[in-house]
């Protein structure tokens, strides 16, 4: 096997083990809080944009939830637990 080959299978290894710590930020639905409110929270929390944000609550509203972020548990947590603490329910999956 040359270098080139090993290489590569190694990338692919690192892809595969990204992949299986990658987990979701997802927002649930509720009916409590107004559509600004989420959005607000999104762009601020989430880092969305103003029209990312608008997206994902509407989803969220007629899906029952949407993946709002994708990575490690460890980038996601801190931002559950601030989306919690605006009285929304989110989870990490």
């Amino acid at each position: 096997m040359t270098a080139k080959e090993d290489t590569r299978k190694e990338t692919s290894k690192n892809s595969n083990e990204e992949s299986k710590n990658e987990r979701f930020l997802i927002l649930h639905n509720d009916d409590y809080h107004s559509f600004d409110y989420v959005i607000e929270a999104l762009v601020e929390i989430c880092d969305h944009d103003y029209t990312q944000a608008e997206q994902c609550t509407m989803l969220t509203h007629f899906k029952g939830q949407c993946d709002v972020k994708k990575g490690s548990f460890a980038y996601l947590s801190p931002m559950r637990k601030a989306l919690i603490a605006k009285e929304l329910k989110a989870t990490i999956d």
